[in-house]
């Protein structure tokens, strides 16, 4: 997966909210693709809840949609596949001005394997 620059306006609007890693959870493999925006330190709770973080419940909130907004346009995640889960996680790191990407995928893993003798049951009653 290429890396794409971060949108100059969400790097601003992080930085004013506190945030110094914005995480990018893409995920796929049956036809469909899906995506969880997370922030470090957690910032984004869910709407109406404000507890720890009195200012920042609504201004997550915008965030986090702005994010995924900006995240399904420029990384067009399609979650195609053939049934095995897969993803890719990006991780914007505002601090350090670094960015990494780690794949992920799921492969059929076989097990013991047993062996016996076959055994007919007879049809009579």
């Amino acid at each position: 997966m290429n890396i794409e620059p971060l949108s100059n306006r969400i790097y601003d609007k992080a930085i004013a909210a506190g945030v110094s890693k914005i995480i990018l959870n893409f995920s796929g493999g049956s036809d469909e693709g899906y995506l969880n925006v997370s922030f470090e330190p957690p910032r984004c709770q869910p709407a109406g809840y404000t507890r720890g973080y009195p200012s920042l419940g609504r201004a997550t909130d915008e965030l986090t949609k702005e994010v995924e907004t900006w995240a399904w346009e420029v990384y067009s995640y399609s979650g195609g596949g053939e049934g095995f889960d897969y993803g890719d996680d990006i991780t914007y790191d505002l601090v350090n001005k670094k960015v990494t990407v780690s794949e992920w995928y799921t492969a059929r893993t076989e097990g013991d394997t047993t062996e016996g003798s076959l055994e007919l049951e007879s049809d009579e009653q």
